[in-house]
């Protein structure tokens, strides 16, 4: 969130007219850290609600004195920045897309296209994929991906014991630096490394932090279609004199939110990617 949309946060509060949904970050109770939510520049928001709530399947809610729209799926929240149009899609960026799981792959991609969505499948799967009927198939994993509003990439994986009919699988990040990244985010927030044969990665409870090394240069996230991740933290204002220590300058110095008991901060990683840090996400929807 810019300012203008963290201001929004200094009041935020459960619409009057919506009830009261139970928190959907179930994993916050599984670690200090975890992922909490993405937010999306865009001018398109019903655009964006048709996308993720009418075509994947999140929850259209209202917070906030303002009516702020967001959608929520477990383990994340999404929020939409209005104030300008992004200056371009996820692709190019260090976040180059965000990644759902869910376990019939086939009636998600048939969804995505009858309601008018790009799938993007062939271009952005690896040239060892076998890709059949907008599904990649690679070794005993089925994955997909689509292009949402905004040019937002997003990949589905099927996982087919899954019980939710979709949750937050990962956050891909692209970089040449691509192992120093994920070194980072092992280091700043106690994710948990592990390799795979195609890129580093890195895990946080409810969520896979992704890695690949991006041949090209990108760029920072912010003023993007996804202009900003954030991750949830107990003790938040102990972890920003943490990180300030480890000499990690806050972009934006942690605020209490009183209402809500919310606290926020923002940084961003060496490489740009811009980064919201909350307190007290997992109990406002």
């Amino acid at each position: 969130m810019h300012r203008v949309l963290s201001a929004a946060f200094l009041t935020l509060l459960v619409s009057a007219s919506a009830p009261r949904a139970s928190a959907q970050l179930t994993v916050s109770k599984d670690g200090p850290i975890v992922y909490g939510h993405h937010h999306l520049t865009t001018t398109n928001v019903e655009g964006q609600k048709k996308f993720f709530v009418d075509t994947l399947g999140g929850t259209a809610m209202t917070i906030g004195t303002n009516q702020q729209e967001i959608v929520k799926f477990p383990n994340v929240l999404i929020f939409f920045r209005t104030a300008q149009p992004p200056t371009g899609g996820t692709r190019g960026t260090t976040v180059n897309h965000i990644g759902f799981s869910v376990p019939d792959l086939r009636k998600v991609v048939d969804k995505i296209k009858a309601n008018g969505f790009q799938m993007i499948t062939r271009s952005e799967a690896l040239p060892t994929d076998d890709v059949k009927d907008d599904i990649a198939i690679r070794g005993n994993t089925r994955l997909a991906f689509a292009l949402g509003p905004d040019n937002v990439k997003v990949e589905l994986v099927q996982v087919p014991a899954q019980t939710m009919p979709i949750t937050l699988h990962h956050v891909h990040f692209f970089h040449p630096q691509n192992t120093e990244m994920r070194d980072w985010y092992v280091k700043v927030f106690g994710a948990k490394p592990r390799e795979t044969p195609n890129f580093a990665a890195a895990d946080l409870p409810g969520v896979a932090l992704n890695f690949t090394k991006s041949p090209d240069p990108v760029v920072g996230t912010q003023g993007r279609a996804l202009d900003h991740i954030g991750f949830e933290v107990k003790n938040l204002e102990e972890f920003t004199k943490k990180l300030e220590a480890m000499g990690i300058k806050l972009e934006r110095p942690y605020a209490k939110v009183p209402a809500l008991n919310i606290a926020i901060a923002f940084i961003k990683d060496p490489w740009g990617t811009y980064i919201e840090l909350t307190e007290g996400l997992d109990k406002v929807a």
